[in-house]
C-alpha cells in the first residue's frame, strides 16, 4: 500500500486518516477537504467570554461497541481530562419532554412511570410492551419505522413518541424512514427473537468486539448517558487534525474541491480545481451526492444509487438568555409532526452542560432545531430563506412552548444544508448494491460516512475504522 486519498475532512474522513496513520502499511495519506476547516458538522462556537455553543451534535453516547471505540480514540488523543460526562442519574437524562396539545409532557421513565398512564398517552407504556410479545414477526425485509412501531407497540406510540424521536435524530419522517437501516437493533430483535422485549433482554445479534480502555471503563462504571468536551465537540476533529499534522506521512489540504476522479494505471487520478493528485486507493467520506458528481461515466450504476440517497436541511438556532428562564429542567423537548411540522425540538443546553455557560453571570443556553424533511414546506428554498425569519420563528417557539417573554441576549443562526442523509425504505439494498458494484469492478474505493451505515458521530467514526481494517486486511 502506497498512497491513500481521503475525500472529505469531516469527522469520518479524519477518523479514517487517523486509523490509516497508525498503520506502517501506508506510505502517504492525502486528505482533501473542500471547505476552509476540518470537522464537518462537528462545529462549535467559543465566545471570548468562555461560553460554548454547538451548531451540530452536542452530546455523544458512550454505549455499545461504537461508543467505546470513540472513547478509546478520545483517550488516545489525550482528551480524557476534557470530557464532560452526563450520567443516567442526571436530570438531563431522566427528564425528556414532548410538546403535545400545546403543553410540555415529561416522557415516562422508571418502573412507576411505565406502569401508570402518563399524558399524552392514553395507556401505560408497559402495557404496550407486554402485549408486543404476542405480535407475530414480519416476513418483509424492510418496513417504515412508523409501520413497524404501530404494528408492534401501537399507533399512539408511533404517532407521538417515535414520530418525535425520528425528527430529533434524523430530522426525518418516520413514515418514510427504514426501520432496518435507522434502528437495526429493533429490526434484528424482531427477526432473531420475535420480540423487541426479548431482543432487549437476550440480545439481538452479534456486535463488533471493541475492548474498553480506561475512559470507556470509567464511562461504564459511572453510568454515563452522554458526554461532551470542555471546549465543545469540535475539539475532537481539532485534536485528530493536530495528530495528523505531526505525521510526515499525511498531507492535509483545505479548499481542495474534488472535480473528477478517473481510473489510472496505479489506482486513481483525482482532479482538483488547481491540479491533480494520484492515489492507489480512495476512501470517500463525501456525501453520496457529492461523490456521484465526481465519478467517471463507467460507474453509472453506482452514480445512480448515490444520487438516490436523499438529504434534509436543518436550521439550527442557538439562543442565550439572561438568568434562569426554563419552566422545567431536563435535556429538552421534541415536537411531533402533528403538532408543528417545521419545529423539530428545543434542546436546553445549559442543563446537561452548564460548563459551556459563560463563567461570569447566570445565563440559559437553548438550541432550536427546525425544518428537516419539512423545511421546504414551511421555509421555502434554503437558498433564499432569510436568517431573520429563522431567528424570529425560533424565538417565537421558545416563547410559546416555554413561556419565555424576554428577548435573547445573543443568537446565532446556522443553516445546515443537506446535513442529514435519509435512510428510506430499501436503503440497505442500495448500500449493498453499491458495495457489490465496487467489488465486481475491482475499484480501489471505500465508502464511509453518514450516507451509508449510520448518522451518529460514533457510527461515522466507526465506518472509517472499518474501511481501513478491510483495506489493510486485504493487503491492497
Amino acid at each position: 500500500m502506497k498512497t491513500v486519498a481521503v475525500l472529505g475532512g469531516g469527522i469520518g474522513g479524519l477518523a479514517a486518516s487517523y486509523y490509516l496513520c497508525k498503520s506502517p502499511q501506508v506510505t502517504k495519506v492525502i486528505v482533501l477537504e473542500s471547505s476552509s476547516r476540518f470537522g464537518g458538522w462537528l462545529w462549535s462556537t467559543r465566545r471570548s467570554d468562555g461560553a460554548v455553543f454547538e451548531h451540530g451534535p452536542r452530546g455523544i453516547r458512550p454505549t455499545g461497541a461504537v461508543g467505546r471505540n470513540t472513547l478509546n480514540m478520545v483517550d488516545d488523543l489525550g482528551l480524557a481530562g476534557d470530557v464532560l460526562p452526563v450520567t443516567y442519574s442526571h436530570v438531563a437524562s431522566k427528564n425528556r419532554y414532548l410538546y403535545v396539545n400545546k403543553q410540555l409532557h415529561r416522557m415516562p421513565s422508571g418502573i412507576s412511570g411505565l406502569l401508570r398512564t402518563v399524558p399524552p398517552f392514553s395507556r401505560p407504556i408497559l402495557w404496550s410492551v407486554g402485549m408486543e410479545i404476542l405480535v407475530k414477526k414480519s416476513k418483509e425485509d424492510d418496513e417504515s419505522i412508523h409501520s413497524f412501531v404501530s404494528r408492534r407497540l401501537g399507533k399512539e406510540l408511533a404517532d407521538i413518541a417515535v414520530d418525535s424521536l425520528c425528527r430529533g435524530v434524523f430530522a426525518g419522517d418516520c413514515r418514510k424512514l427504514s426501520v432496518r437501516s435507522c434502528f437495526p437493533v429493533l429490526y434484528n430483535a424482531e427477526q432473531r427473537r420475535g420480540s423487541l422485549a426479548l431482543g432487549m433482554l437476550l440480545g439481538s445479534g452479534p456486535s463488533p468486539v471493541v475492548p474498553a480502555r480506561p475512559l470507556a471503563q470509567r464511562s461504564a462504571k459511572e453510568s454515563w448517558a452522554q458526554w461532551s468536551l470542555r471546549r465543545g465537540v469540535e475539539s475532537l476533529p481539532e485534536s485528530i487534525t493536530g495528530f495528523l499534522q505531526k505525521s510526515s506521512r499525511v498531507e492535509l489540504h483545505r479548499h481542495a474541491v474534488v472535480k473528477q476522479i478517473c481510473p489510472s494505471a496505479s489506482g486513481w487520478k483525482i482532479h482538483l480545481e488547481d491540479g491533480a493528485v494520484s492515489a492507489d486507493h480512495i476512501i470517500s467520506a463525501l456525501p453520496a451526492k457529492a461523490l456521484s458528481s465526481t465519478l467517471p461515466s463507467s460507474c453509472q450504476p453506482l452514480i445512480q444509487e448515490l444520487q438516490d440517497i436523499a438529504t434534509v436541511t436543518v436550521a439550527v438556532v442557538n439562543l442565550e438568555y439572561d438568568g434562569s428562564i426554563l419552566p422545567v429542567m431536563g435535556f429538552g423537548h421534541l415536537v411531533p409532526s402533528s403538532e408543528d411540522r417545521s419545529l423539530l425540538g428545543i434542546v436546553y443546553d445549559s442543563v446537561p452542560f452548564p460548563e459551556h455557560n459563560k463563567p461570569n453571570g447566570h445565563t440559559t443556553r437553548l438550541t432550536v432545531m427546525m425544518g428537516g424533511a419539512w423545511f421546504q414546506e414551511d421555509f421555502g428554498d434554503p437558498e433564499t430563506v432569510k436568517e431573520e425569519h429563522l431567528l424570529q420563528r425560533a424565538t417565537e417557539a421558545v416563547q410559546t412552548h416555554l413561556g419565555v417573554t424576554s428577548v435573547p441576549s445573543w443568537s446565532w443562526v446556522a443553516l445546515e444544508r443537506d446535513c442529514i442523509p435519509q435512510y428510506y425504505l430499501g436503503h440497505h439494498r442500495r448500500v449493498d448494491s453499491m458495495r457489490t458494484f465496487i467489488k465486481k469492478k475491482n475499484l480501489s474505493l471505500s465508502l464511509i460516512g453518514s450516507s451509508y451505515d449510520g448518522v451518529s458521530v460514533n457510527d461515522v467514526i466507526f465506518s472509517g475504522r472499518t474501511a481501513v481494517e478491510e483495506l489493510l486486511g486485504a493487503g491492497v
